[in-house]
């Protein structure tokens, strides 16, 4: 018993620390305008805006928002020649913790699909989610997640949705 109630006073002291930290990381992602931005994406929350505001590199030195994906390592292998496009498995060859946070976000959309308005039926996301296995949803939508953030990063602005926009 002794040693139960020294485990529950650890694990209560740890809950403690993580809502602190989870305070601090909200509190800095409002005061960041880049993070303030990228949160407007369905999928990304303080913890993730945060992080790729910090330990993404500027957009500049990206040409266009498939590099940033790709330095993610969130695009698939080419096996191209010969004008003939062969596209392989994700190649998972880039920034891990990015990819990660993103994958996580992504899988958050599409397990609230009822609450997010991109992942309803007829929409680009509910028809993969139809087609396709689920882990591969989650990297397809992870992807267009980091397309959509370098081009908020790069241009400004905040995200619209297209369902909105039309």
């Amino acid at each position: 018993v002794p040693t139960l109630k020294a485990l529950i006073a650890a694990l209560t002291h740890l809950e403690a620390e993580i809502r602190k930290l989870d305070a601090e990381i909200a509190r800095r992602a409002k005061e960041n305008d880049v993070a303030r931005r990228l949160m407007t994406v369905p999928g990304i929350g303080p913890l993730i805006a945060t992080a790729i505001a910090v330990l993404a590199p500027p957009p500049e030195t990206f040409r266009k928002a498939r590099d940033f994906a790709a330095w993610l390592g969130l695009v698939p292998r080419q096996h191209s020649t010969g004008g003939k496009q062969r596209l392989g498995a994700t190649t998972r060859m880039g920034e891990r913790s990015l990819r990660r946070l993103l994958i996580i976000g992504a899988n958050s959309v599409v397990i609230k699909r009822n609450v997010h308005k991109e992942a309803q039926p007829g929409t680009w996301l509910g028809s993969l989610l139809l087609r396709k296995p689920p882990m591969l949803v989650r990297v397809a939508l992870a992807n267009k997640m980091a397309r959509i953030v370098w081009a908020l990063m790069a241009r400004g602005g905040i995200y619209q949705s297209p369902v909105a926009a039309a």
